[in-house]
């Protein structure tokens, strides 16, 4: 019994929109038969009487013969989804070598190759392979996109063939086919009813309404009623909870609703947020290393250089220009921060959506089983001279207090209490065991509900059962929109009811229904689903079960009223702080639910998402399409009464707003969404498999608030993954420079391409590592969301970037020259420049940590793997000094103790000058920040964080 399903508040909202076009439409026969039933592009077939149904479809209520159910196989095919091309693994592993950073990676291994360096040859292959292998096992892990929507269709059902029910694949179902349901079988394809006993469905995964639906064998709906309100109609993916049904079959496969949603699945999903910027980041930094190498070779060539010394120019400047070790950082980064967000609940399924929470400007998030636990729950009472009662608990908590103001209640009201909850408990369908868990609750979820809340007033409900034996009972209908049954007490007979207000409250003894309609009315509108709880005595001439017992129940006035009982799917607990969390971080929450307009914005007022009716779109809004669409819904915060293609269009509409959308859900009607968003974050435990699959992310406790650790981890990624960045492409700079100007100073070159791939691999190779693993920066859900148009390479990165190049490429090359000068030779000169160049990197690393915070105010102990890196540099780099055979390779020898600590305070060099220019920079924030004493402004935390450049926003 599910008279939840039927509310007072239904006839306060406005109706809902138009469907968009049903999957029902236009199923064109295969085969070009145009004498095949099927249904045409203008086809509303839950607009249509079922004589017009069966009529359209050639069909009748006795089903198919045999030979015509092949014949219409033929023509329709069998009854499942297309099967999608699945990416083979060598698809995926050449997709990792699509970068114009690679392009330029492989081009400087084919000219090493001419050259006969193979050692730079090797050493750039090997960083190519191992980056693809890293970048190819997520793919492949990720493989799997309509697998789960291809296993929503049921394998076996029954259907009438030849006037006689048989058991059949449901592969084999065609249009004009009657199949017979049952409690608890799955829909097989979309059908209209023939005939329905107290049926109820829960389709909750495709419409997102969190009741079930009562199903009826009514006549024609009006041709714009919503998905959701189509009472007369089974959809596939959908489940029988209760009752039976006997219907025809309109599509079939691919044209079934959830067949619609799985072909969204197959287009192009939305790229995430870091692998745009990536792409840009590595365009241009190709475009200016190809300028870089084509200008030098130019020049060289110009001077008369050879064609051979010219190629060896270009081939080092290449290797110091090109980060070959960035993409392998860059993926190390992102699985770091991988295994941190699933210690915080957040599984990443695609390895670039790490950061893309981090990123979102707007979080779009699915209602029932992510912002609430999808448990409904009686939370108010209102008892007749007694008045409101609040219930404590939620969901499936037995434990709960019954309070008026806050106190206990008086030992009458507690009284009349319990007696609603005995009545609620005796008529009702449900079993509860408070001692199996999980296992031990089954039936409607209203009327779990009910059981828990007789629990919670101190009944025992088994034994109440039992005293109170059930004569005969009257299920819940739509039509009569309540349930009754008859139940002998010992003392006498009782009739108890439970059902829609509007119907039981006329029907009882309240001195003033108007007053208590309103009071329903008015809980209704606080977002409470509402139902009526009366009893009736019967004399003894009622008798036993019987004719007798069934007319009792079909005479119901007199009732004696025992009040009201408000139920709300209760949010989850950490909703409300996540909510408040999001808006700090700068990011908009918009809910998104199958519920009516009043109740969705009586949830967002609790959650702080919304307050005003201006606020919320329906999906009727949505499906006008009227002018400014896109305007307002990116206005609105609460969309109500949505279908699965208004939520991707929604996203849509946001995403040409300028916003970066993630999209939360778990249900089979979220999925196209999700594949649609920027970043798709499905719930892990209760979701579906076909909304985990769609989505870049999966959270692993379905709970909304690891939405917060998301965007906290990912905004930490992000930084993360440019400081390894600026690392790299500094560095890279400053060997740049230092080529260029021993080239126009007439200097030998610096450094061979053999010791520049050294220097790269013994510094930026560990420290990369090791600066990934940075732990997050303070008050990173304190600053505004990424511009999503904000380049990887922001102005504050440029900044660094050359400054630190700078001072490292002119301090060196002054050395280099130095030693030139001085008569050393050119080993012994590059040599020690190697010695430099190394503890200069070392140095530069302590910088990298924080583009805006002093080196000295990060203690070392937040990153000791940091501290091992810069040691273990050094070590390896001397040790290899003394090797033999490797020292030849790398034209090394060792460098005397004293020597080397001259080129330490060179190296500091650096570390003074970043420090100075990070402290400049925040006095002229500090300044900027501080309001004109004429003219008060924001408060100075406010005005910081609206100066801050983007790079200091993480």
């Amino acid at each position: 019994m599910a008279p939840g399903t039927t509310r007072p508040s239904d006839a306060a909202p406005a109706r809902p929109a138009a469907a968009e076009k049903t999957a029902a439409t236009k199923q064109q026969p295969a085969g070009g038969d145009a004498a095949a039933p099927g249904p045409s592009a203008e086809d509303r077939w839950h607009a249509l009487a079922r004589d017009a149904v069966l009529a359209r479809l050639r069909a009748s209520s006795s089903g198919l013969t045999d030979a015509e159910a092949e014949r219409r196989l033929a023509i329709h095919g069998p009854n499942a989804l297309p099967q999608p091309k699945s990416r083979s693994l060598l698809s995926i592993v050449l997709g990792q070598l699509t970068s114009p950073l690679i392009y330029l990676l492989l081009a400087a291994a084919v000219v090493s190759l001419v050259l006969a360096e193979y050692d730079d040859a090797g050493f750039i292959f090997l960083v190519l392979t191992i980056n693809t292998a890293v970048g190819a096992a997520q793919e492949w892990r990720a493989e799997a996109n309509t697998a789960a929507l291809r296993s929503a269709i049921t394998t076996v059902v029954r259907v009438m063939r030849n006037g006689a029910v048989r058991r059949l694949d449901s592969r084999r179902l065609v249009p004009g086919d009657v199949v017979v349901l049952e409690g608890g079988d799955r829909v097989p394809a979309d059908l209209r009813i023939l005939e329905a006993a107290e049926t109820q469905a829960d389709e909750s995964s495709l419409t997102g309404e969190s009741l079930p639906v009562d199903k009826v064998a009514g006549d024609a709906l009006p041709p714009d009623t919503p998905l959701a309100e189509r009472l007369t109609m089974l959809f596939a993916g959908s489940t029988l909870q209760r009752g039976r049904a006997r219907a025809v079959v309109l599509s079939t496969g691919s044209r079934t609703e959830l067949g619609v949603i799985a072909g969204a699945l197959g287009s192009p999903a939305a790229e995430p947020p870091l692998t745009r910027r990536l792409d840009r980041f590595s365009r241009l930094l190709g475009l200016l290393s190809l300028c870089l190498v084509g200008a030098v070779v130019a020049l060289q060539l110009g001077v008369g250089a050879s064609l051979r010394e010219t190629f060896f120019v270009a081939i080092a400047l290449a290797v110091s220009v090109i980060p070959e070790g960035l993409p392998v950082a860059v993926t190390i980064a992102l699985s770091i921060a991988t295994r941190r967000m699933a210690r915080r609940n957040v599984i990443v399924r695609h390895l670039p959506a790490v950061e893309g929470l981090g990123a979102c400007t707007v979080v779009a998030t699915d209602k029932t089983g992510t912002l609430t636990m999808n448990q409904l729950t009686a939370r108010r009472i209102w008892l007749p001279r007694h008045g409101f009662v609040e219930v404590d608990g939620a969901g499936f908590e037995l434990e709960g207090r019954l309070s008026q103001g806050g106190e206990a209640l008086s030992d009458e009201a507690h009284g009349a209490a319990r007696s609603l909850a005995r009545s609620a408990a005796l008529c009702n369908d449900a079993d509860l065991d408070p001692t199996a868990g999980a296992e031990g609750r089954s039936g409607d979820t209203v009327d779990i509900a009910f059981l828990v809340l007789a629990i919670k007033t101190g009944l025992d409900t088994g034994a109440l059962r039992k005293a109170a034996r059930r004569i005969a009972d009257r299920p819940f209908s739509a039509e009569r929109k309540y349930a009754a049954s008859l139940h002998d007490h010992g003392d006498g007979h009782l009739v108890h009811v439970k059902g829609a207000a509007e119907v039981l409250v006329p029907l009882s003894d309240a001195e003033d229904p108007d007053a208590v309609l309103g009071l329903a009315e008015d809980m209704a509108g606080r977002g409470y689903r509402v139902l009526a709880v009366a009893t009736k005595p019967i004399g003894d001439a009622a008798g036993p079960a019987g004719p007798s017992g069934e007319a009792c129940l079909g005479e119901l006035r007199g009732l004696t009223l025992l009040g009201l009982v408000g139920f709300i799917d209760p949010l989850r607990p950490e909703a409300r702080q996540a909510v408040r969390d999001c808006h700090r971080a700068g990011v908009a929450v918009k809910m998104i639910t199958g519920d009516h307009a009043a109740t969705a914005l009586a949830i967002a007022r609790e959650l702080g998402i919304a307050d005003r009716p201006e606020e919320v779109v329906t999906g009727r809004e949505i499906a006008a399409a009227a002018a400014g669409l896109d305007r307002r819904i990116a206005a609105a915060s609460v969309f109500a009464r949505v279908e699965p293609a208004h939520k991707v269009r929604i996203v849509e509409a946001l995403q040409q707003a300028g916003h970066l959308v993630a999209m939360t859900g778990d249900g089979v009607n979220d999925a196209p969404a999700l594949h649609r968003a920027d970043l798709g974050v499905a719930m892990g435990r209760d979701g579906t498999d076909a909304a985990r699959d769609a989505a870049d992310l999966v959270l692993a406790d379905d709970n909304f608030a690891s939405v917060v650790a998301g965007i906290d981890e990912g905004r930490a990624a992000y930084a993360n993954i440019r400081k390894v960045i600026y690392l790299s492409i500094s560095t890279g700079a400053a060997e740049a420079v230092m080529f260029v100007l021993a080239l126009a100073f007439g200097l030998p070159l610096p450094l061979t391409a053999v010791q520049l791939l050294w220097l790269n691999l013994v510094t930026n190779g560990g420290q990369d590592v090791a600066l990934a693993a940075e732990a997050s920066e303070p008050g990173l859900l304190d600053r505004p969301p990424r511009s999503p148009r904000e380049p990887l390479i922001d102005a504050l990165l440029v900044r660094e970037t050359l400054l630190s190049g700078a001072v490292i490429g002119l301090v060196s090359t002054a050395a280099f020259a130095w030693m030139i000068d001085r008569g050393w030779s050119t080993f012994d000169a590059r040599n020690t420049l190697l010695f430099l160049m190394v503890a200069f990197e070392n140095v530069h690393v302590f910088n990298c940590r924080s583009e805006t915070r002093s080196a000295f105010r990060i203690p070392l102990s937040a990153n000791w793997a940091l501290v091992a890196a810069v040691v273990g540099a050094q070590a390896v780099h001397v040790g290899a000094a003394f090797t033999p055979g490797l020292c030849d390779l790398l034209g090394l020898s060792p460098l005397p103790l004293s020597e080397w600590l001259l080129l330490v305070p060179l190296a500091l060099s650096v570390l003074i000058v970043m420090e100075t220019d990070k402290l400049l920079r925040q006095r002229r924030a500090k300044r900027s920040a501080v309001p004109s004493p004429a003219e008060p402004g924001p408060g100075a935390a406010t005005a910081a964080r609206r100066s801050a450049k983007p790079g200091e926003a993480g």
